[in-house]
């Protein structure tokens, strides 16, 4: 998705995504940020994109269905979230 709007590569795993662009606070977090799970300074488990109103888009495993998913969803909302901007 960063390629395609804008020529910008991400770092191949989600670490070393939950290091890269800038932290960004929860409450300014916009469309097109990124979504981190995982304690900061820990080991990141997954990422993806959050498109606003509390919801974000993800794979949910390598080569599984990308999906829309609310943060406050049960399972969502038990993981420590970080936002990141390019």
């Amino acid at each position: 998705v960063y390629w395609h709007a804008g020529q910008m590569r991400l770092p191949r795993t989600v670490q070393l995504i939950s290091q890269w662009g800038q932290p960004v606070p929860a409450e300014d977090a916009r469309t097109g940020d990124l979504v981190v799970f995982g304690a900061p300074g820990r080991h990141a488990s997954h990422a993806g994109i959050y498109v606003g109103e509390g919801r974000f888009v993800h794979a949910p495993s390598s080569g599984g269905t990308v999906r829309l998913d609310h943060l406050a969803s049960r399972h969502w909302a038990a993981q420590a979230i970080s936002f990141r901007r390019p």
